[in-house]
């Protein structure tokens, strides 16, 4: 079984190799796709030698979408630039594949910093309350479900959240016991607790049924410097 890595980047030139590291350490038929955004600081040219590089539109979710259409793979896994998969990551998503019932799932969640809060957070992506899964924690889907949902929608804020709940529709949505090492650095530049609350707020009014572009507005409003498509919700375990 193929396995199609899509990493959407945007100026990750600090942290993109150490991810790539991670994928092609991995057993199997795996192809790495990365979808450069329009960064500016070397990111695409530390990339190439090591993996497919498209150029697409700013936006997290345009992002993967573009390298999704120009994957090969039976299975699709979608990994943040800065997140790193533990070494049997693409043998466990087969795995679990094999139970037709299974249409896909993440992985749980490690911080690279040991603080408490930190472990917290990524501890409740243990459970399997939905709505402790995110996109830092690696999403996997079949091909032709992915092709069913025609893919993320392409909105600036919570597309990995919109894509899970349309997946449970689908089928069986998994949690493979391995855990996905993110970066906390952006947690703890904007101060962990604020961040967190701030987060929570968010994808409750998501929920709620806020518009997406709405929410985005007022988030910048909160003075994060993020760019369109950036906004990273690892505080919550998961986007």
């Amino acid at each position: 079984m193929k396995v199609s890595v899509v990493i959407p980047t945007l100026n990750e030139a600090g942290h993109i190799l150490s991810s790539l590291q991670s994928v092609k350490r991995q057993q199997g038929e795996v192809e790495i796709i990365v979808v450069d955004g329009g960064s500016t600081d070397g990111t695409v040219e530390a990339v190439r030698p090591h993996a497919r590089v498209i150029i697409s539109e700013r936006g997290r979710a345009v992002q993967m979408n573009a390298g999704a259409s120009m994957a090969t793979g039976e299975v699709f896994l979608f990994l943040h630039a800065d997140s790193r998969l533990p070494p049997d990551a693409v043998p466990a998503l087969v795995q679990a594949l094999e139970d037709h019932r299974v249409v896909g799932g993440t992985f749980r969640l490690r911080f690279d910093s040991r603080k408490f809060l930190l472990w917290l957070i990524a501890f409740f992506t243990r459970l399997k309350f939905r709505y402790f899964h995110y996109g830092d924690q690696g999403i996997f889907v079949r091909r032709s479900i992915f092709e069913q949902l025609a893919g993320f929608e392409e909105i600036p804020i919570m597309e990995d959240v919109d894509f899970l709940r349309r997946l449970r529709k689908t089928g069986r949505v998994v949690l493979i016991k391995r855990a996905v090492t993110t970066s906390a650095r952006r947690l703890l530049a904007h101060g962990l607790v604020r961040q967190q609350l701030l987060n929570i707020c968010l994808v409750i009014l998501y929920l709620l049924g806020v518009n997406p572009h709405k929410l985005v507005k007022w988030y910048r409003r909160t003075d994060h410097r993020l760019a369109p498509g950036s906004l990273d919700m690892s505080s919550l375990a998961g986007e």
